[in-house]
């Protein structure tokens, strides 16, 4: 079906073109009286098609019917077919070597640009793999070594250590679940067959919901929030969004040392939804800035409060979800100090 598509787009373009370059051309012969440039610009024709057409068949199609307007319209005898002459001939053999040229070309250039594409998935995959490898074993260790304690020493230890070692094991378990979380959004967004599906979500339940989760999270963490007074609502995938706007809160409160004072902000600025999150923490260090988005932030690099460490597949996550809504997502450095994480997306108003 996509391949129909797609040609059935090819071919709207090269007619699209070869009518309009055939109506330049009789403009030019019209206003200036001059032929001379006519081949010229059918085998600029021949060329446009032959770079934005998939394969060589609309090229060559091109070139055929570049020659035959040519023959037919612009050389004597005029408005009729004269294919046997040296010019006709000549014009022929000239469109079709561009056409087949370029079609090589674009099909060489496309053919290394998708080896290239596939070449930093896996990558990516390679990276992300090491790194939810070494985040999953810091809770699984800590869960085991919790349970083991508990079975060997279950009658000399005090129901307070009992309870404390069991805390433990609730508080890696639901850190586990997060990361799997995470990693099904990758997947559900990278997968070809599941498309995302947007829903116009209003602003403040979005953010009632996000603070109800994060509240059972980090019960400890007070957010102030600002949003707009005014009724605005969002297309978007609410619960990938939620996901988005919760890794960015825990990020910042794993991640940065220090912080008293935690901030969650919604503007509309031209139409678009400008989310921020921002800290006093100790901002971000300059050798990960580069590298926050896209899961290469080694585990050595990333400072870390606790023994849990998922900032590079959090923030991985959230630059797929974003980018997969259509938006941009950036983080930076206060003035003031901390960190600022913001993203944008567009956004629809309504004054009902």
């Amino acid at each position: 079906m996509k391949k129909h598509r797609q040609l059935i787009l090819d071919g709207i373009f090269t007619f699209a073109t070869l009518i309009l370059l055939f109506a330049v051309n009789l403009i030019i012969e019209i206003i200036f009286d001059t032929r001379t440039l006519i081949p010229m610009i059918f085998v600029l024709g021949v060329f446009l098609v032959s770079l934005k057409t998939q394969g060589y068949f609309w090229g060559i199609t091109a070139s055929l019917l570049s020659v035959l307007a040519v023959n037919y319209a612009f050389t004597f005898p005029y408005y009729a077919f004269d294919l046997i002459s040296p010019e006709c001939i000549f014009s022929a053999v000239v469109m079709l070597i561009v056409a087949i040229m370029t079609g090589a070309l674009t099909t060489q250039l496309k053919t290394q640009e998708k080896i290239r594409a596939e070449s930093e998935m896996e990558r990516m995959r390679a990276n992300l793999l090491r790194a939810v490898s070494h985040d999953l074993r810091t809770p699984l260790t800590s869960i085991y070594g919790s349970t083991s304690a508990i079975i060997e020493n279950y009658d000399s230890l005090s129901k307070e250590q009992n309870l404390k070692l069991l805390g433990d094991v609730q508080k890696d378990s639901q850190w586990l679940i997060h990361m799997v979380e995470n990693l099904l959004s990758v997947t559900r967004i990278d997968s070809s067959k599941v498309s995302l599906k947007k829903t116009t979500v209003v602003l403040e339940e979005l953010i009632d919901s996000v603070l109800v989760k994060f509240k059972k999270r980090c019960p400890e963490q007070e957010v102030n929030v600002e949003i707009p007074d005014d009724f605005v609502s969002i297309p978007m995938d609410p619960i990938l969004i939620e996901q988005v706007l919760l890794n960015i809160l825990e990020n910042a409160v794993y991640h940065a040392k220090d912080m008293t004072e935690l901030n969650l902000k919604v503007e509309i600025k031209e139409k678009k939804a400008v989310f921020s999150v921002s800290d006093n923490g100790c901002g971000i260090s300059p050798d990960i800035k580069d590298k926050i988005f896209n899961g290469y932030v080694s585990h050595s690099e990333a400072p870390m409060d606790g023994s849990r460490n998922n900032m590079g597949i959090g923030l991985s996550v959230c630059s797929t979800i974003v980018h997969a809504h259509g938006g941009t997502i950036h983080a930076e450095n206060r003035e003031e100090g901390g960190a600022i994480f913001y993203f944008m997306l567009e956004a629809e108003e309504s004054d009902e």
